[in-house]
């Protein structure tokens, strides 16, 4: 399939329009993005959209179904379930738990890792700011640095759902997450203020990657870290503010779609 040869004013043009049409909670379903609107609380969210996110690979169907297995044990409030929990009731709570690699003593380790950050940084939120700086020109300084504590504080045990923070992949499901609680629109609930979305990254899956070399964002063939900053720069030559604005209306698209669309 050829690349599409546009101008950045043509195809920002384009964009517009598929974010006016796509970018809807109509659209939603079934993208685990629906599992945290049950949360109007940003302290229950962010825990929802973490678990969510960390289970995102593999078929669409089976995320919900895992993810809304996990949601269900923490009850409306997985910030309370998880401030009264220890590691051994989290591990005999989801005993059994299987989602293709990931097993139940990760599920376990990550929200263990996880009450322990906001234990000691006050929430999520403030335990990516930890890692972040104005002066960064993205968010991959706050991603090594989350990683590293969820790897230190979970004893490396929940490696099927957060990545290395040694870096050198796309971490898709990060960014993902990023995309969810730092935007706020039609379709991103938000609740993270001092990140602008301007420092955010595309989340780059296999998918996202070939619709980037379509539209010509990229011409690199691996779908790694190295091509996530070069497709989010070319957005940010398209949407200044807010590179990943056209992610969720464009994973709405089927690849076969594109050129009907463009």
């Amino acid at each position: 399939m050829k690349n599409i040869a546009y101008s950045r004013k043509e195809i920002k043009h384009k964009l517009d329009e598929l974010y006016s049409r796509y970018n809807n909670r109509r659209f939603v379903h079934p993208d685990p993005l629906e599992l945290l609107y049950s949360y109007k609380g940003i302290k229950d969210r962010e825990i929802a959209g973490l678990i969510a996110s960390s289970l995102a690979y593999g078929r669409v169907s089976q995320i919900l179904k895992s993810a809304g297995h996990i949601l269900k044990k923490t009850g409306s409030s997985p910030y309370r379930y998880l401030m009264g929990s220890d590691l051994d009731h989290l591990k005999q709570s989801f005993a059994g738990f299987k989602h293709r690699f990931t097993t139940g003593d990760e599920i376990a380790c990550l929200l263990y890792a996880a009450r322990s950050m906001i234990k000691d940084f006050g929430s999520l939120n403030n335990a990516f700011l930890a890692g972040y700086k104005k002066e960064d020109p993205d968010m991959i300084p706050a991603l090594l640095k989350f990683c590293k504590n969820i790897s230190i504080l979970s004893n490396d045990s929940c490696r099927s759902l957060i990545p290395s923070h040694l870096g050198g992949s796309a971490f898709k499901r990060l960014n993902l997450y990023l995309r969810w609680m730092v935007r706020n629109d039609e379709v991103d609930p938000g609740g993270w203020s001092a990140v602008p979305p301007s420092k955010l990254l595309i989340p780059l899956d296999t998918h996202m990657h070939r619709i980037s070399c379509i539209l010509g964002l990229t011409s690199r063939k691996q779908a790694d870290m190295k091509t996530v900053i070069e497709v989010t720069g070319s957005f940010k030559n398209i949407e200044k503010n807010d590179p990943v604005r056209y992610d969720f209306a464009l994973t709405r698209i089927g690849i076969n779609r594109i050129h009907g669309e463009f």
